[in-house]
């Protein structure tokens, strides 16, 4: 497992509440604690919780499936996760799990309840669905982020017309569930035909920490390429609408190294002018 990979929920004002319902229900603990970032250890995995205003909401396109080895560990995260949310399936019995559930907890995150086969040290797995102009394009999107990173890898593959508890109005030669990995991270996607009233967005991201400007700059090039889209301070989208934060390790290093001057807060300010972060850049902001 790659702690160098993470996903970054979007808050408007209440991930310490969020941070604070996890910690109980996966037994983890908070490792930074500030207004704006915390940052969770869940199962020895970094999830990121970002206060950043009202601007974007989480939805069900990007989902964390939790793979459980007993049905009493289902029972023991269903039941927290469901207060004050909604159930989008019941827990269950289903042709692919003895015990599953799919839940949106009252913070807006959407969760997958599974009991089932393990991957690796990774318990709790990001589940990319692939819906509207993007249906279909799970197998693209699995080819272009293993080429994009090293260390990656497609897994199984189970195609509709290969899968059980196939809906008619699904494509047989969509995916209906697919493993990848990227440099030691893992991931699960889909593809959905059924016209959710939501996509991809900023509200749920993928944040990668580069060692150095190289990787930097392979990553944002590669993942900006075929139409995806700059933002701003290492935020981007790529060409299928996921959001990504491209950032170097560096980056927090200038920015945590307060030293009695204002040294840090011109890295941030010099960051807040950026597109794509140049380390360069951040030490020149630092040394002024």
């Amino acid at each position: 497992m790659n702690n160098d990979i993470f996903p970054c929920l979007w808050y408007d004002g209440d991930a310490k509440q969020c941070a604070d319902l996890y910690c109980s229900v996966f037994d983890g603990k908070i490792t930074v604690d500030t207004p704006m970032v915390i940052n969770l250890d869940l199962f020895g995995q970094r999830i990121m919780l970002l206060n950043g205003g009202p601007m974007y909401q989480k939805n069900a396109s990007i989902s964390f499936m939790v793979l459980c080895e007993t049905e009493e560990e289902v029972e023991k995260y269903w039941k927290p996760l469901s207060e004050g949310g909604i159930v989008l399936m019941e827990l269950g019995e289903y042709p692919w799990s003895k015990r599953y559930g799919w839940v949106r907890d009252k913070f807006g995150v959407t969760w997958q309840i599974y009991l089932g086969e393990n991957q690796g040290d990774q318990k709790i797995v990001p589940t990319l669905m692939f819906i509207h102009q993007n249906n279909g394009k799970a197998m693209e999107a699995m080819e272009f982020y293993t080429k994009t990173f090293p260390n990656s890898k497609i897994g199984g593959v189970l195609k509709y017309g290969e899968g059980v508890g196939n809906e008619t109005h699904e494509v047989p030669e969509n995916v209906q569930h697919a493993h990848f990995v990227i440099d030691h991270y893992h991931f699960f996607c889909m593809d959905n035909s059924y016209d959710h009233q939501f996509d991809f967005s900023e509200g749920i991201s993928i944040v990668v920490m580069t060692d150095d400007q190289t990787e930097t700059d392979h990553l944002w090039n590669s993942l900006i390429a075929d139409g995806g889209e700059e933002s701003r301070c290492g935020w981007l989208k790529d060409k299928f609408g996921v959001s990504w934060q491209i950032t170097p390790k560096r980056l927090l290093e200038l920015m945590n190294n307060f030293d009695g001057t204002d040294r840090s807060k011109k890295v941030f300010q010099a960051m807040l002018n950026m597109k794509k972060i140049v380390i360069a850049d951040l030490e020149t902001a630092y040394k002024s």
